[in-house]
């Protein structure tokens, strides 16, 4: 009786349902389709890289993995040291914003925000090559006369301030709109009844939140940091204007040899590249997709671990 109902329910499904229902069903597989053409693409043209001859490769790298590795290195080191930075500074901004903040002073707030997210990636290029590069490099100096003896702060420091670390705050800077206009909306959604219950327990404002805004939160903080997470692993232009690349692993923030990221290796060597050159370069283009990739598998498994524990239930 129950398959006869359900028959005769489909049966009479209007013409214009059926055609929005086959084009949401178009539009989902539309998208795991050019998800999967990059990805076939990519490892078509990356297959004469992983087997070229080593003398196509210049410097002291013999084989495609030790040409990679410095770069992939390069990529997640300044990508982490830039969500290290904005993450904290995201979430204060989106705390004052949603709880503390008067309503007219919220609003504009928001609108900078997301103004800020709209900047050209070549303008915080310009920014930190021109503005910050030259005002960190006497206080990068300083750094390294009293924390020297910690190899990430060791010398010898950078004469021109290009370098790693600098690309870290760009990138931050960067990707601070993105997070804060998400973690800024999730804390909103924060039930009123949860808050106004801990205020009725005698809990403070920062009690409040640190009981009630922060727990509901902590699934769209996770999405909004893997997001920007995302955006600094890619970015191009403003680390190939900011840094002064080498390809080695280095671990030091403020010397003047850097190591390089995927992204921004790509688009300096690009346009000169030819023959097995091109392959090499797509090639790594791979690795970065597949960085992305387990970035955000990772980022999934840590909100569905975390759901059962979010005011959202």
């Amino acid at each position: 009786m129950t398959t006869v109902a359900a028959t005769t329910i489909k049966a009479r499904q209007r013409p214009g349902d059926r055609i929005f229902s086959s084009a949401t069903l178009i539009a989902g597989s539309l998208i795991l389709a050019v998800l999967a053409a990059v990805a076939i693409f990519l490892l078509v043209e990356s297959l004469p890289a992983f087997i070229a001859d080593p003398a196509e490769f210049s410097g002291d790298t013999t084989n495609f993995w030790s040409y990679v590795g410095p770069l992939v290195f390069g990529t997640i080191y300044s990508a982490i040291l830039a969500l290290i930075m904005a993450v904290p500074v995201a979430i204060g901004i989106a705390l004052f914003i949603s709880h503390f903040a008067p309503r007219k002073l919220a609003q504009g707030l928001g609108y900078l925000v997301d103004l800020l997210a709209a900047v050209p990636s070549v303008v915080f290029g310009l920014w930190g090559i021109g503005v910050l590069a030259p005002l960190a490099q006497p206080f990068y100096s300083n750094v390294v006369d009293w924390f020297g003896w910690f190899t990430p702060f060791a010398g010898p420091v950078s004469g021109t301030g290009r370098t790693i670390f600098t690309v870290s705050i760009v990138l931050a800077v960067m990707i601070l709109p993105i997070i804060t206009a998400i973690c800024r909306e999730i804390f909103l959604q924060t039930p009123l009844l949860h808050e106004e219950a801990a205020l009725a327990l005698g809990a403070t404002r920062w009690e409040m939140i640190r009981m009630a805004v922060l727990p509901f939160g902590l699934p769209g903080i996770i999405s909004a940091a893997m997001l920007g997470l995302g955006r600094a692993l890619g970015e191009t232009m403003a680390v190939a204007m900011v840094l002064s690349p080498s390809r080695e692993v280095i671990f030091q923030l403020l010397t003047s040899q850097n190591s390089n990221t995927i992204a921004a290796n790509i688009a300096l060597n690009f346009p000169e590249a030819h023959g097995v050159g091109v392959n090499v370069l797509l090639a790594t283009g791979l690795m970065l997709f597949v960085v992305t990739l387990l970035v955000n598998m990772l980022a999934r498994a840590i909100i569905n671990s975390r759901k059962a524990f979010s005011g959202a239930n």
